[in-house]
Protein backbone atom coordinates (compact mmCIF):
# COMPACT_ATOMS: atom_id res chain seq x y z
CA UNK A 1 0.00 0.00 0.00
CA UNK A 2 2.91 2.26 1.10
CA UNK A 3 4.55 1.73 -2.36
CA UNK A 4 1.19 1.85 -4.64
CA UNK A 5 1.14 5.92 -2.57
CA UNK A 6 4.11 6.76 -3.56
CA UNK A 7 3.89 5.48 -7.36
CA UNK A 8 0.83 7.57 -7.18
CA UNK A 9 2.47 10.58 -6.24
CA UNK A 10 5.25 10.02 -8.65
CA UNK A 11 2.77 10.07 -11.25
CA UNK A 12 1.29 12.97 -10.30
CA UNK A 13 4.75 14.74 -9.89
CA UNK A 14 5.36 13.40 -13.36
CA UNK A 15 2.05 15.05 -14.40
CA UNK A 16 2.60 18.45 -13.31
CA UNK A 17 5.50 18.80 -14.48
CA UNK A 18 4.80 17.48 -18.06
CA UNK A 19 1.77 20.12 -17.54
CA UNK A 20 4.33 22.59 -16.39
CA UNK A 21 6.13 22.32 -19.52
CA UNK A 22 3.17 22.34 -21.88
CA UNK A 23 1.98 25.58 -20.34
CA UNK A 24 5.31 27.08 -20.51
CA UNK A 25 5.88 26.04 -24.08
CA UNK A 26 2.69 27.67 -25.16
CA UNK A 27 2.56 30.51 -23.30
CA UNK A 28 6.43 31.48 -24.39
CA UNK A 29 4.98 31.08 -27.92
CA UNK A 30 2.16 33.64 -27.44
CA UNK A 31 1.97 37.79 -26.78
CA UNK A 32 -1.35 38.86 -25.68
CA UNK A 33 -2.98 41.93 -24.40
CA UNK A 34 -6.02 43.46 -23.58
CA UNK A 35 -4.79 47.05 -24.36
CA UNK A 36 -6.46 46.63 -27.21
CA UNK A 37 -9.68 47.99 -29.88
CA UNK A 38 -11.01 48.01 -33.20
CA UNK A 39 -10.04 51.24 -35.67
CA UNK A 40 -11.58 51.71 -38.69
CA UNK A 41 -11.96 54.50 -41.61
CA UNK A 42 -14.29 57.38 -40.55
CA UNK A 43 -14.89 59.83 -43.40
CA UNK A 44 -16.67 62.89 -42.38
CA UNK A 45 -18.85 64.98 -44.71
CA UNK A 46 -19.29 68.55 -45.71
CA UNK A 47 -20.07 70.65 -48.28
CA UNK A 48 -17.88 72.50 -50.93
CA UNK A 49 -20.01 75.51 -51.56
CA UNK A 50 -22.42 77.55 -49.54
CA UNK A 51 -26.34 76.84 -49.73
CA UNK A 52 -29.29 75.97 -47.96
CA UNK A 53 -30.63 72.20 -47.37
CA UNK A 54 -33.43 70.89 -49.97
CA UNK A 55 -33.57 67.19 -49.47
CA UNK A 56 -32.12 64.86 -46.66
CA UNK A 57 -32.12 61.38 -47.48
CA UNK A 58 -30.76 59.80 -43.84
CA UNK A 59 -30.55 59.59 -40.73
CA UNK A 60 -28.36 58.21 -38.05
CA UNK A 61 -27.20 54.86 -37.99
CA UNK A 62 -28.89 54.84 -41.60
CA UNK A 63 -26.59 52.41 -44.47
CA UNK A 64 -25.08 54.09 -47.08
CA UNK A 65 -23.12 52.79 -50.56
CA UNK A 66 -20.40 54.89 -52.10
CA UNK A 67 -21.64 57.60 -53.99
CA UNK A 68 -25.28 57.97 -53.02
CA UNK A 69 -26.24 60.91 -52.62
CA UNK A 70 -26.97 61.63 -48.48
CA UNK A 71 -27.54 65.96 -48.99
CA UNK A 72 -28.90 67.93 -51.76
CA UNK A 73 -28.14 72.24 -51.72
CA UNK A 74 -30.36 74.60 -53.53
CA UNK A 75 -28.65 74.56 -56.93
CA UNK A 76 -30.49 77.94 -58.53
CA UNK A 77 -28.08 80.39 -58.08
CA UNK A 78 -25.41 78.40 -59.13
CA UNK A 79 -27.43 77.27 -62.35
CA UNK A 80 -27.91 81.42 -62.92
CA UNK A 81 -23.91 82.17 -62.16
CA UNK A 82 -23.26 78.95 -65.11
CA UNK A 83 -25.05 80.41 -67.32
CA UNK A 84 -23.65 84.24 -66.43
CA UNK A 85 -20.43 82.69 -66.78
CA UNK A 86 -21.61 80.64 -70.06
CA UNK A 87 -22.73 83.77 -71.79
CA UNK A 88 -19.05 85.92 -70.57
CA UNK A 89 -17.45 83.28 -72.29
CA UNK A 90 -19.12 83.51 -75.68
CA UNK A 91 -18.66 87.35 -75.82
CA UNK A 92 -14.99 86.35 -74.93
CA UNK A 93 -14.71 84.23 -78.08
CA UNK A 94 -15.97 86.85 -80.07
CA UNK A 95 -13.55 89.60 -79.65
CA UNK A 96 -10.77 86.84 -79.92
CA UNK A 97 -12.06 86.06 -83.25
CA UNK A 98 -12.41 89.61 -83.90
CA UNK A 99 -9.34 90.58 -82.88
CA UNK A 100 -7.51 87.67 -84.85
CA UNK A 101 -9.37 88.60 -87.65
CA UNK A 102 -7.34 92.14 -87.33
CA UNK A 103 -4.05 90.84 -87.66
CA UNK A 104 -3.79 89.95 -91.15
CA UNK A 105 -6.25 92.90 -92.05
CA UNK A 106 -4.03 95.16 -90.58
CA UNK A 107 -0.37 93.66 -92.13
CA UNK A 108 -2.33 93.83 -95.51
CA UNK A 109 -3.64 97.33 -95.29
CA UNK A 110 0.05 98.47 -93.83
CA UNK A 111 2.01 96.84 -96.41
CA UNK A 112 -0.30 98.06 -98.83
CA UNK A 113 -0.24 101.81 -97.67
CA UNK A 114 3.78 101.66 -97.07
CA UNK A 115 3.83 100.52 -100.71
CA UNK A 116 2.06 103.86 -102.24
CA UNK A 117 2.97 106.09 -100.21
CA UNK A 118 6.54 105.11 -101.33
CA UNK A 119 5.03 105.45 -104.79
CA UNK A 120 3.87 108.45 -104.43
CA UNK A 121 6.93 110.02 -102.95
CA UNK A 122 9.37 108.87 -105.78
CA UNK A 123 6.59 110.51 -108.08
CA UNK A 124 6.52 113.35 -106.27
CA UNK A 125 10.27 113.73 -106.04
CA UNK A 126 10.56 113.10 -110.29
CA UNK A 127 7.66 115.88 -110.30
CA UNK A 128 10.46 118.21 -108.46
CA UNK A 129 12.92 117.68 -110.62
CA UNK A 130 10.92 118.37 -113.40
CA UNK A 131 9.38 121.36 -112.15
CA UNK A 132 13.23 122.57 -110.94
CA UNK A 133 13.81 122.05 -114.20
CA UNK A 134 10.99 124.31 -116.09
CA UNK A 135 11.74 127.19 -113.83
CA UNK A 136 15.53 126.93 -114.62
CA UNK A 137 14.80 127.04 -118.54
CA UNK A 138 11.57 129.92 -117.74
CA UNK A 139 13.99 131.44 -115.76
CA UNK A 140 17.24 131.30 -118.84
CA UNK A 141 14.65 132.61 -121.02
CA UNK A 142 13.95 135.49 -118.83
CA UNK A 143 17.52 136.62 -118.66
CA UNK A 144 17.85 136.33 -122.47
CA UNK A 145 14.31 138.30 -123.48
CA UNK A 146 15.79 140.79 -120.98
CA UNK A 147 19.19 140.97 -122.89
CA UNK A 148 17.18 141.51 -125.65
CA UNK A 149 14.89 144.07 -124.47
CA UNK A 150 18.04 146.07 -123.62
CA UNK A 151 19.56 145.42 -127.32
CA UNK A 152 16.02 146.62 -128.65
CA UNK A 153 16.45 149.90 -126.67
CA UNK A 154 19.86 150.58 -127.75
CA UNK A 155 18.75 150.15 -131.67
CA UNK A 156 15.61 151.97 -131.23
CA UNK A 157 17.52 154.86 -129.50
CA UNK A 158 20.08 154.55 -132.07
CA UNK A 159 17.46 154.65 -134.98
CA UNK A 160 15.95 157.81 -132.85
CA UNK A 161 18.89 159.41 -132.85
CA UNK A 162 19.73 158.86 -136.54
CA UNK A 163 16.16 160.29 -137.58
CA UNK A 164 17.10 163.12 -136.26
CA UNK A 165 20.21 163.76 -137.95
CA UNK A 166 18.91 162.97 -141.17
CA UNK A 167 15.93 164.93 -140.73
CA UNK A 168 18.79 168.26 -140.66
CA UNK A 169 20.62 167.10 -143.25
CA UNK A 170 17.71 165.95 -145.56
CA UNK A 171 16.21 169.96 -144.96
CA UNK A 172 19.76 170.90 -146.16
CA UNK A 173 19.56 168.24 -149.19
CA UNK A 174 22.72 166.69 -148.05
CA UNK A 175 20.60 163.31 -148.09
CA UNK A 176 17.85 162.26 -150.42
CA UNK A 177 14.56 162.44 -149.04
CA UNK A 178 14.57 158.46 -149.69
CA UNK A 179 17.38 157.79 -146.67
CA UNK A 180 15.60 160.15 -144.18
CA UNK A 181 12.30 158.18 -144.83
CA UNK A 182 14.37 155.13 -144.68
CA UNK A 183 15.96 155.79 -140.91
CA UNK A 184 12.32 157.10 -139.86
CA UNK A 185 11.03 153.41 -140.63
CA UNK A 186 14.24 152.00 -139.23
CA UNK A 187 13.08 154.03 -136.07
CA UNK A 188 9.70 152.69 -135.62
CA UNK A 189 10.19 149.09 -136.19
CA UNK A 190 13.12 149.20 -133.74
CA UNK A 191 10.77 150.72 -131.43
CA UNK A 192 8.64 147.71 -132.16
CA UNK A 193 11.08 145.71 -131.58
CA UNK A 194 11.04 147.27 -127.94
CA UNK A 195 7.65 146.44 -127.60
CA UNK A 196 7.87 142.78 -128.90
CA UNK A 197 11.01 142.27 -126.28
CA UNK A 198 9.03 143.85 -123.61
CA UNK A 199 6.36 141.78 -124.11
CA UNK A 200 8.58 138.97 -124.38
CA UNK A 201 9.89 139.88 -120.77
CA UNK A 202 6.54 140.09 -119.10
CA UNK A 203 5.41 136.63 -120.67
CA UNK A 204 8.86 135.35 -119.62
CA UNK A 205 8.42 136.56 -115.69
CA UNK A 206 4.85 134.96 -116.45
CA UNK A 207 6.34 131.82 -116.76
CA UNK A 208 9.24 131.82 -114.12
CA UNK A 209 6.30 132.56 -111.72
CA UNK A 210 4.25 129.58 -113.10
CA UNK A 211 7.34 127.35 -112.60
CA UNK A 212 7.90 128.43 -109.01
CA UNK A 213 4.91 127.78 -108.17
CA UNK A 214 5.05 124.28 -110.14
CA UNK A 215 8.30 123.43 -108.01
CA UNK A 216 6.40 124.70 -104.67
CA UNK A 217 3.45 122.08 -105.28
CA UNK A 218 5.83 119.30 -106.21
CA UNK A 219 7.82 120.18 -103.07
CA UNK A 220 4.62 120.21 -100.95
CA UNK A 221 3.53 116.75 -102.45
CA UNK A 222 6.62 115.51 -101.60
CA UNK A 223 6.20 117.04 -97.99
CA UNK A 224 2.73 114.94 -98.15
CA UNK A 225 4.49 111.72 -99.30
CA UNK A 226 6.52 111.76 -96.80
CA UNK A 227 4.49 112.25 -94.30
CA UNK A 228 2.58 109.26 -95.72
CA UNK A 229 5.74 106.83 -95.40
CA UNK A 230 6.25 107.86 -92.13
CA UNK A 231 3.00 107.08 -90.57
CA UNK A 232 3.06 103.65 -93.33
CA UNK A 233 5.86 103.41 -90.75
CA UNK A 234 3.84 102.64 -87.96
CA UNK A 235 2.04 99.66 -89.57
CA UNK A 236 4.77 97.41 -87.71
CA UNK A 237 3.67 98.55 -84.37
CA UNK A 238 0.21 98.69 -85.31
CA UNK A 239 0.45 94.86 -86.34
CA UNK A 240 2.04 94.14 -82.73
CA UNK A 241 -0.61 96.43 -81.12
CA UNK A 242 -3.07 94.04 -82.84
CA UNK A 243 -1.43 91.20 -81.69
CA UNK A 244 -1.49 92.07 -78.58
CA UNK A 245 -5.38 92.70 -78.39
CA UNK A 246 -5.74 88.95 -79.99
CA UNK A 247 -3.20 88.03 -76.86
CA UNK A 248 -5.43 89.53 -74.61
CA UNK A 249 -8.75 88.64 -76.18
CA UNK A 250 -7.35 84.88 -75.72
CA UNK A 251 -6.18 85.09 -72.41
CA UNK A 252 -9.49 86.50 -71.17
CA UNK A 253 -11.44 83.26 -72.50
CA UNK A 254 -8.49 81.22 -71.00
CA UNK A 255 -10.27 82.98 -67.50
CA UNK A 256 -13.91 82.87 -68.44
CA UNK A 257 -13.36 79.11 -69.71
CA UNK A 258 -12.05 78.57 -66.71
CA UNK A 259 -14.69 80.15 -64.54
CA UNK A 260 -17.37 77.97 -66.54
CA UNK A 261 -15.56 75.30 -65.34
CA UNK A 262 -15.50 76.64 -61.75
CA UNK A 263 -19.23 77.56 -61.95
CA UNK A 264 -19.73 73.39 -63.12
CA UNK A 265 -18.02 72.38 -60.38
CA UNK A 266 -19.77 74.63 -57.71
CA UNK A 267 -23.44 73.20 -59.53
CA UNK A 268 -21.82 69.87 -59.21
CA UNK A 269 -20.97 70.31 -55.61
CA UNK A 270 -24.74 71.04 -54.80
CA UNK A 271 -25.34 67.62 -54.72
CA UNK A 272 -23.25 65.31 -51.88
CA UNK A 273 -22.51 62.07 -51.77
CA UNK A 274 -21.46 59.70 -49.76
CA UNK A 275 -17.54 59.46 -49.53
CA UNK A 276 -17.62 55.49 -49.06
CA UNK A 277 -20.16 52.38 -48.02
CA UNK A 278 -20.84 52.69 -44.38
CA UNK A 279 -23.07 53.93 -41.51
CA UNK A 280 -24.22 57.45 -40.73
CA UNK A 281 -23.38 58.90 -37.57
CA UNK A 282 -23.40 62.18 -35.60
CA UNK A 283 -25.80 63.89 -38.25
CA UNK A 284 -26.15 67.45 -37.52
CA UNK A 285 -27.88 69.03 -40.48
CA UNK A 286 -31.94 69.23 -41.38
CA UNK A 287 -34.15 70.67 -44.65
CA UNK A 288 -34.22 74.15 -44.30
CA UNK A 289 -30.80 74.56 -43.10
CA UNK A 290 -28.02 76.73 -44.31
CA UNK A 291 -24.94 75.17 -44.58
CA UNK A 292 -21.42 76.35 -44.93
CA UNK A 293 -17.96 74.91 -46.61
CA UNK A 294 -16.13 73.00 -44.50
CA UNK A 295 -18.80 72.76 -42.23
CA UNK A 296 -19.28 68.86 -40.92
CA UNK A 297 -22.89 67.96 -42.05
CA UNK A 298 -22.20 63.89 -40.80
CA UNK A 299 -19.69 61.11 -40.46
CA UNK A 300 -19.64 57.87 -42.38
CA UNK A 301 -18.11 55.09 -40.64
CA UNK A 302 -16.61 52.42 -43.06
CA UNK A 303 -17.22 48.95 -41.54
CA UNK A 304 -15.77 47.63 -44.44
CA UNK A 305 -12.48 48.80 -43.46
CA UNK A 306 -11.22 47.97 -40.13
CA UNK A 307 -8.16 46.70 -38.35
CA UNK A 308 -6.96 46.65 -34.71
CA UNK A 309 -4.71 48.51 -32.81
CA UNK A 310 -2.93 46.81 -30.39
CA UNK A 311 -0.50 48.54 -26.78
CA UNK A 312 1.89 45.79 -25.95
CA UNK A 313 4.71 46.24 -23.39
CA UNK A 314 7.83 47.20 -24.80
CA UNK A 315 8.94 43.60 -23.83
CA UNK A 316 6.80 41.73 -25.56
CA UNK A 317 8.50 43.09 -28.52
CA UNK A 318 11.14 41.13 -28.81
CA UNK A 319 10.01 38.25 -31.45
CA UNK A 320 7.08 40.02 -32.68
CA UNK A 321 7.45 40.96 -36.81
CA UNK A 322 4.75 41.52 -39.19
CA UNK A 323 3.11 38.97 -41.14
CA UNK A 324 2.72 36.98 -37.79
CA UNK A 325 -0.41 35.40 -36.75
CA UNK A 326 -2.64 36.71 -34.56
CA UNK A 327 -6.24 35.73 -32.80
CA UNK A 328 -8.44 38.39 -32.14
CA UNK A 329 -11.26 37.89 -29.77
CA UNK A 330 -14.15 40.20 -29.99
CA UNK A 331 -15.66 41.32 -26.36
CA UNK A 332 -18.38 42.07 -27.85
CA UNK A 333 -19.85 38.52 -29.29
CA UNK A 334 -17.26 36.64 -27.88
CA UNK A 335 -16.15 35.57 -30.93
CA UNK A 336 -11.87 34.85 -31.92
CA UNK A 337 -11.39 36.37 -35.44
CA UNK A 338 -8.06 35.69 -37.34
CA UNK A 339 -5.15 38.60 -38.32
CA UNK A 340 -2.19 39.32 -39.02
CA UNK A 341 0.40 41.78 -37.87
CA UNK A 342 0.85 44.29 -40.71
CA UNK A 343 2.94 47.03 -39.36
CA UNK A 344 4.58 47.94 -35.54
CA UNK A 345 4.63 51.68 -34.34
CA UNK A 346 6.94 54.23 -35.07
CA UNK A 347 7.21 55.35 -31.20
CA UNK A 348 5.42 54.65 -27.97
CA UNK A 349 2.06 55.82 -26.92
CA UNK A 350 3.28 58.13 -24.54
CA UNK A 351 5.90 60.21 -27.30
CA UNK A 352 2.64 61.36 -28.75
CA UNK A 353 0.55 62.68 -25.44
CA UNK A 354 -0.38 66.08 -25.16
CA UNK A 355 2.31 66.16 -22.60
CA UNK A 356 5.22 63.60 -23.15
CA UNK A 357 7.38 62.46 -20.01
CA UNK A 358 10.90 64.05 -20.14
CA UNK A 359 12.98 62.04 -18.11
CA UNK A 360 15.53 64.49 -17.94
CA UNK A 361 14.72 65.66 -14.57
CA UNK A 362 16.86 63.73 -12.34
CA UNK A 363 13.32 62.35 -10.74
CA UNK A 364 13.27 59.49 -13.34
CA UNK A 365 10.95 56.25 -12.68
CA UNK A 366 11.32 53.65 -15.68
CA UNK A 367 7.97 52.62 -16.74
CA UNK A 368 7.26 50.35 -18.77
CA UNK A 369 5.82 51.46 -22.37
CA UNK A 370 3.86 50.33 -24.68
CA UNK A 371 4.12 50.34 -28.64
CA UNK A 372 0.90 50.32 -30.79
CA UNK A 373 0.97 47.32 -32.94
CA UNK A 374 -1.54 46.93 -36.37
CA UNK A 375 -3.20 43.55 -37.04
CA UNK A 376 -5.52 43.48 -39.95
CA UNK A 377 -8.37 40.94 -39.57
CA UNK A 378 -8.02 38.42 -42.84
CA UNK A 379 -10.22 38.37 -45.66
CA UNK A 380 -13.68 38.02 -45.07
CA UNK A 381 -13.74 37.60 -41.52
CA UNK A 382 -16.00 40.95 -41.11
CA UNK A 383 -18.34 39.80 -43.89
CA UNK A 384 -20.86 40.43 -42.04
CA UNK A 385 -19.88 43.74 -40.90
CA UNK A 386 -20.13 43.44 -36.91
CA UNK A 387 -17.33 44.95 -36.20
CA UNK A 388 -17.47 48.59 -34.99
CA UNK A 389 -14.71 50.98 -34.73
CA UNK A 390 -13.69 51.71 -30.83
CA UNK A 391 -14.93 47.72 -30.05
CA UNK A 392 -12.82 46.35 -26.83
CA UNK A 393 -10.62 43.28 -28.11
CA UNK A 394 -8.28 40.57 -26.94
CA UNK A 395 -5.49 39.88 -29.94
CA UNK A 396 -2.91 36.86 -29.23
CA UNK A 397 -0.08 36.66 -31.73
CA UNK A 398 1.64 33.59 -32.33
CA UNK A 399 5.49 34.43 -32.00
CA UNK A 400 6.83 31.25 -33.03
Amino acid sequence: MKVLKWVVAALLLAGLAVGGVIVWNRLSRVETTDDAQIDGSIYPVSPRVAGHVIEMNVRDQSSVKANDIVVRLDPRDFEVALSKARAELADAEATLSGARSDVPVTSVSTASVLSGARSSRQDATAQVSGAEQTLGAAQARLKSVEANVRVAEANAKQAAQDVERYKVLVARDDISRQQYEKAVADAEAARASVDAQRAAVTEAQQNVLAAEKSVEQARARVGQAEATVEGAMTGPQQVKSSESRADAAAARVAQKRAEVAQAELNLKYTTITAPATGIVARRSVDVGQYVEPGQQLMIIVDLSNVWVVANFKETQLKDMKVGQRADIKVDANGRTYGGHITSLGGASGARFSLLPPENATGNFVKVVQRIPIIIDFDSGQNSDFMLRPGMSVTPTVHIH
